[in-house]
């Protein structure tokens, strides 16, 4: 089930959008600048706030509450116990002795997909030929039909009720107290077996006159679930349920809460299982790398976007003879790439020299060292082959 459209673009029109990149590119372009100083600035202080914690953090029984703790940071592991019974107020469905109960929610759906081709014309304009086609999905969340191509012939109803989390408030570990959320982000996922009595309270909840019918941990709210219909719902629950537990945080009273770096991080610190404190503090740095490289690789693709939108209007120009034109937007793409590789890399030495100035300034010096030591050796190489044989006398 397809449909297709052309369309066509006017020199003119494109024109008006490479002037609108003018605009927009040098925007995105220090908003990326901004984001990736700001990402230094975030890994350097995260960094400095864990090296102070691994160095002062202690390790205590969870047995007791000792007061001569109270809001130093400490590191505490056992067995954990949740306070109360995560329940789902809508479908009554309980999990007694879990943290926290997940409820899946999934539609059956239209779906929407396009896939387009674009060549350029005579004159600077381009025609694009676009293809929809339309096929049917369970879907966690609402699809916007109203956005299709042919909105009237695939139309998705609303959906009566989406998935949701419940969770206990807080749980106990020994003698402290823990947040219920913390606990449950921990905890290892099973389904709930759904009960009989379950079936009316979906049925009075979501207001649907199709037939509510549970197949071991899945309600189906269908006529036929082995040949759904637009609007059909499948149900579902899982258990978060965990054993034992370790957290590092602020002692206050009987609770462990994050605590405050002395350069204004907050540390708090959780792992699944009983896992000693230096464990913790290498998992949380090796994290703490990882968000800064997905920051940075943001970064610069979104300052490629911005220099590539910059540009563009230079093969709109060119665009008046097509082959022309698609020799300079590669020409134009190549630029951005090559701004982006010059000022990012820099954006992050500044970031560096500001936020860790003598390490910055050590590397600096280091490879200046390095390159110098290459270029004394090629020098000498150099002078060496350069150097006129001997002249021997007599016969050899």
């Amino acid at each position: 089930m397809s449909f297709t459209e052309t369309t066509t673009r006017s020199w003119f029109s494109k024109l008006k959008s490479g002037l609108a990149g003018l605009v927009i590119g040098p925007i995105l372009v220090i908003g990326m600048i901004w984001l990736l100083s700001w990402n230094e600035g975030r890994s350097v202080q995260t960094y400095r706030a864990l090296v102070e914690g691994a160095g002062i953090v202690l390790s205590i029984d969870s047995g007791a509450v000792d007061p001569a703790n109270e809001g130093k940071l400490v590191h505490v592991s056992g067995p954990v116990k949740p306070d109360g019974i995560p329940e789902d107020p809508m479908l009554g469905v309980s999990a007694d002795g879990a943290a926290g109960l997940n409820r899946q929610v999934e539609m059956y759906q239209w779906i929407e997909d396009s896939k387009s081709e674009t060549q350029k014309t005579l004159g600077g304009g381009e025609e694009t030929v676009t293809t929809y086609s339309y096929k049917k999905e369970w879907r966690p969340r609402p699809v916007d039909s109203s956005d299709f191509k042919q909105s009237g012939q695939h139309q998705n109803p609303d959906m009566p009720i989406e998935g949701d989390r419940f969770t206990v408030a807080t749980a106990t570990l020994g003698a402290f107290t823990v947040d219920g959320k913390a606990v449950a982000n921990l905890g290892t996922e099973t389904p709930v077996k759904l009960t009989p009595d379950v079936l009316g309270k979906v049925t009075a909840a979501i207001g649907s006159d199709r037939p509510v019918q549970a197949n071991g941990t899945t309600l189906y709210v269908s006529q036929n679930r082995q040949n759904p219909a637009i609007g059909d719902l499948r149900i579902s629950f899982s258990r978060e349920d965990i054993a034992e537990a370790s957290f590092i945080g602020a002692q206050k009273g009987a609770g462990i809460t994050g605590y405050k770096a002395t350069n204004g991080r907050e540390l708090f610190l959780s792992a699944a299982g009983q896992v000693d404190a230096p464990q913790m503090f290498d998992a949380a740095q090796s994290e703490n790398t990882l968000i800064t490289w997905l920051i940075r690789g943001g970064g610069l693709l979104g300052m490629f976007i911005g220099f590539a939108m910059m540009l563009s209007i230079l093969g709109i120009i060119a665009d008046l003879v097509p082959f022309v034109g698609s020799i300079v937007g590669f020409g134009t793409s190549v630029i951005a790439v090559i701004l982006t590789l010059i000022l990012g890399p820099l954006v992050i030495a500044i970031a560096w020299i500001a936020y860790r100035p003598v390490l910055a300034i050590a590397i600096i010096g280091a490879g200046i060292l390095l390159a110098g030591g290459l270029i004394y050796l090629r020098r000498n190489r150099t002078g060496a082959a350069a150097a006129p044989a001997p002249t021997r006398l007599g016969r050899a």
